[in-house]
């Protein structure tokens, strides 16, 4: 344990010069989870709060990823730190993931901007539970912006909602009405929308969509403040300049008041939610091992049981 330490101590020294080798390591013990995880968590929870991070999500095949690229290759120019961390969906019956995004981003790699790739490991929505953890690895050690980029599957929204400042939903022509966009809750966690491939036919109607669904959705009191609409055409360039510009304004309007305490609040909870999800359901999976003795009792008569008895326990290993 002790030379565990001194590593980790380590680490989080050269990681603070600037070591991106050692911002790696410490990346890859949060990802793999357990005891260095927390450790790791640790020794960066009071380093970090100062970078603004930002989620970029939407269907598969939005240019979810080329639009991620161009942005971080952008601030790396600009003589900001960007770093992104793509999050690749896992392979359902091997869990490793296609971790493309390497080749897809190798520019703005190449222009400074730190990137990550890490699987889903088959986590509800699409987010792992480690990605909190990695960005606050980011965050303590000077990274700023952090970009979130997601698989855009299931209920990603709100897992992106939960880890980011600022929202973006990426989508295309032809991506669905006004009313099943509403239904999927996308209008709950964006800050801003990004209509890609504005180039092909039916991006002025995919516009015109949202402004008529952001329109309803101020009658009905759902949202707070009004989502921006921005085109672009990420493979050409087209329109990046204004998609950057309106991050910028939604961040200095975040930072203005205490929205960015209280969004930074509900994230705090939202991962106190998560880990403590999981560890109960470690807890119950080891619980249920051995019931044979119980099968004359009904399913929820044991499982209250075995409820009463996790209450009862001090700690949860």
């Amino acid at each position: 344990m002790a030379s565990e330490d001194s590593t980790l101590i380590s680490l989080v020294e050269k990681a603070s010069e600037g070591d991106r080798r050692s911002v790696g390591r410490l990346l890859t013990l949060v990802e793999r989870g357990g005891d260095s995880a927390e450790q790791v968590a640790e020794a960066t929870h009071t380093l970090s709060g100062k970078s603004h991070v930002i989620g970029i999500t939407g269907a598969p095949g939005a240019g979810k990823s080329t639009l991620t690229a161009c942005l971080a290759r952008d601030l790396a120019v600009s003589e900001y730190k960007p770093a992104v961390l793509a999050v690749d969906p896992s392979s359902p019956l091997t869990g490793g993931a296609i971790l493309g995004d390497r080749v897809r981003m190798e520019e703005a790699s190449e222009a400074g901007a730190f990137i990550r790739s890490m699987a889903t490991r088959g986590h509800a929505g699409g987010l792992a539970l480690a990605v909190p953890g990695m960005v606050r690895v980011f965050d303590a050690f000077g990274f700023n912006p952090i970009i979130i980029e997601t698989v855009g599957v299931g209920q990603v929204e709100v897992d992106v909602a939960s880890a980011a400042d600022t929202v973006v939903v990426v989508v295309t022509s032809g991506w669905g009405d006004a009313v099943q966009a509403n239904k999927a809750g996308l209008l709950e966690i964006a800050d801003l929308f990004v209509v890609n491939k504005a180039d092909r036919p039916g991006a002025s109607d995919a516009r015109r969509d949202l402004e008529l669904m952001i329109d309803l959705s101020q009658l009905t009191g759902q949202a707070v403040r009004r989502p921006e609409i921005v085109m672009t055409t990420a493979t050409e360039g087209e329109g990046l300049d204004e998609f950057k510009k309106a991050i910028f304004e939604h961040k200095e309007l975040l930072f203005e008041g205490e929205q960015i305490s209280i969004r930074r609040s509900k994230r705090w909870k939202a991962e106190v939610r998560s880990r403590l999800d999981y560890l109960l359901s470690e807890v119950a999976t080891e619980s249920i091992e051995n019931l044979e003795e119980e099968k004359g009792s009904s399913p929820g008569s044991v499982a209250r049981k075995i409820a009463k008895n996790l209450l009862k326990k001090d700690e949860l290993r």
